[in-house]
């Protein structure tokens, strides 16, 4: 009878954590567009996230920005100090990674998006290229239009603090 019993607690204990391995093995990864859909309700949580890089900073290495397949929104990824990633090198650039991390978001003041605008009309004035300046106040409209939406008085960013990537497809 003992043995049965020692039979009965192995096989719970290994289809336990055999139950738990699966689990992790078949954890979402969601796309850049829709993890951004649900960001809201995914600060401070560990997401893994499937983009294309666009940009690496070229000085520290330290930043990547990855985009949808779509090519409509794209999503900062800075290194989290206490994940695997040394640095995003520019070599990654138009590769698509999965990485892993932990979902933050950051707020834009009003007061911050004006004197925003203010710098770039006088960056136009003193001769910066008009079509970036253009598709930044263009930019600056869309958070406004976006804060009279939702009744906020800031503006929301998502980013995500980098743990690990990996090189998929």
């Amino acid at each position: 009878m003992k043995q049965f019993f020692l039979f009965v607690a192995l096989v719970f204990v290994f289809s336990c954590s055999g139950g738990n391995k699966k689990q992790a093995d078949t954890a979402v990864a969601y796309g850049v567009e829709a993890l951004l859909a649900v960001a809201d309700q995914n600060v401070d949580s560990t997401v893994t996230v499937v983009g294309i890089v666009t940009h690496t900073c070229k000085h520290s290495g330290k930043r990547c920005f990855i985009e949808s397949e779509s090519q409509t929104v794209s999503l900062r990824v800075e290194i989290d100090p206490e994940g695997e990633i040394d640095m995003f090198t520019p070599e990654l650039i138009g590769s698509k990674l999965a990485i892993t991390g932990i979902l933050k978001e950051e707020h834009w003041s009003e007061e911050f998006i004006d004197e925003r605008e203010n710098n770039v009309k006088q960056m136009e004035q003193e001769g910066a290229s008009h079509e970036a300046c253009a598709a930044e106040l263009s930019n600056i409209s869309d958070m406004r239009k976006w804060m009279e939406e939702n009744g906020k008085d800031y503006y929301v960013f998502y980013y995500l603090d980098g743990l690990k990537y990996e090189v998929v497809e």
